[in-house]
């Protein structure tokens, strides 16, 4: 007796995010999780970053994706804008005591586009002046991690999700500070010395373990935040859809 032939069913497309000035893929990583294949787009060359990587101006790649009608391959865009001038760990150092160099704000640009693509974005942006809203304020105790790392995310492109519950921190962010030495359940996930975290805590403290360069994960997002973000925004574009 001839046995059917068994129904092949194919798994549907995964929806495409757009990730803006990757980095290592911190953010990329959270937003796969949560269900998106990831296209990356960096300045600089980044042999760690986990998913497809585009190198180039972010900003110009997005022109030209607009430009070109190929920005509808996504469903999605996230961005993390450089904008040291804002952050509330340079401040001091960039304007009141006058040391570093100074350092471009890529936000309002990188808002202005987004907003001419049609599509849901995320910004995220430090503590600080940045000039965003702060839709969202992500921290690495909500999802119990070894980092506090504050994170505001603005939500545009026609969509929201309620602020998650705040939990209080369990204690101090471990390291030296004003001449103290402070035991804590964080690690300073940034800089070095004064009792910052190691490469290797702060892989542990993160959840990256894709790359061990230090100026990469000082500047990573940990991927629980966009995880949870990117889980929202699936949420909301399956309502949408329906």
């Amino acid at each position: 007796m001839t046995q059917p032939t068994p129904i092949r069913r194919e798994r549907p497309p995964r929806p495409r995010l757009l990730d803006l000035f990757c980095c290592a893929g911190g953010a990329a990583t959270g937003y796969h999780h949560a269900g998106f294949d990831v296209t990356g787009v960096d300045i600089a060359p980044r042999p760690n970053y986990p998913f497809t990587l585009v190198q180039g101006d972010a900003l110009s790649v997005l022109s030209d994706l607009i430009a070109t009608g190929d920005i509808d391959q996504f469903t999605a865009v996230h961005a993390s804008p450089p904008c040291q001038a804002g952050c509330a760990l340079t401040i001091g150092t960039n304007t009141s005591r006058g040391w570093g160099r100074p350092h471009v704000d890529l936000v309002t640009a990188t808002r202005t586009l987004l907003d001419v693509t049609g599509l849901p974005y995320v910004i995220e942006q430090p503590n600080g002046r940045a000039p965003i809203r702060k839709d969202l304020r992500l921290c690495g105790e909500m999802f119990g991690l070894g980092v506090i790392r504050h994170r505001n995310f603005e939500l545009g492109g026609g969509w929201t999700t309620p602020q998650p519950v705040h939990r209080p921190h369990r204690g101090p962010v471990r390291g030296w500070r004003h001449g103290i030495y402070r035991p804590g359940p964080y690690v300073a996930a940034y800089g070095s010395g004064g009792g910052k975290a190691t490469v290797a805590e702060m892989q542990q403290a993160m959840g990256i373990t894709w790359t061990d360069v230090r100026e990469e994960l000082t500047e990573a997002i940990p991927p629980a935040y966009t995880h949870w973000i990117g889980t929202a925004l699936l949420n909301t574009h399956t309502e949408a859809a329906a």
